[in-house]
């Protein structure tokens, strides 16, 4: 009776383990795993011409902060804004040009739009999600002066909901950073902010 005992706690105990092995190994795993996948992804565009390892990554890292000096550049930069525009009035082209350069620009450009993290009151009178305010002109839409767009990003995903809502049913975030909000976001709240600033300390 007693072994059998002893038996059952030594497997929960060694369970409890396992449990606490999967918790520690996965995150570190997964970006482990994402850091490698990116990296050959990236070097495999240069691999049928160069192949050492890691070259076409550095080069291509390297081109794509030469082309970012370049359209910094006075003379270079009116260049690229010449095949902006090109870019722009071209049909079919332009949609998903312009789409995704003002996505990367609103979070990584000049002015960046994913900056003024909110709660929005949506579903109902008790229900509020994070989101970021992200246009305050709803005239375009003929709703008013009295609605607002606010961007909500979905839990572990890429993806997310556009909500045009009264101005009321939104409150601005002011104790924590829009990069915290979004964090929080992502991860469906999980994400432990407050022992996050500490360990930053």
């Amino acid at each position: 009776m007693e072994s059998r005992i002893s038996f059952r706690n030594l497997f929960k105990r060694a369970a409890g383990y396992f449990i606490n092995g999967l918790v520690a190994l996965a995150p570190i795993t997964i970006t482990g795993y994402f850091i490698y996948w990116l990296f050959e992804k990236v070097d495999n565009i240069l691999r049928p011409y160069l192949n050492e390892p890691g070259l076409g990554f550095l080069l291509i890292i390297f081109g794509v902060i030469l082309v970012g000096w370049i359209s910094s550049n006075f003379l270079m930069g009116g260049m690229f804004r010449l095949f902006n525009h090109w870019l722009e009035r071209t049909p079919g082209v332009k949609l998903i040009y312009t789409s995704t350069r003002d996505f990367f620009e609103a979070f990584v450009g000049n002015k960046p739009r994913f900056n003024r993290a909110v709660l929005a009151n949506v579903f109902g009178p008790d229900v509020w999600i994070v989101g970021f305010l992200t246009d305050e002109e709803m005239e375009k839409f003929e709703m008013g002066t009295d609605k607002v767009a606010v961007y909500v990003p979905q839990g572990y995903n890429f993806a997310g909901q556009l909500y045009i809502l009264p101005r009321e049913k939104v409150r601005k975030i002011d104790k924590i950073s829009s990069g915290e909000a979004m964090k929080y976001a992502v991860t469906g709240g999980v994400v432990d902010l407050g022992a996050e600033r500490s360990s930053q300390v």
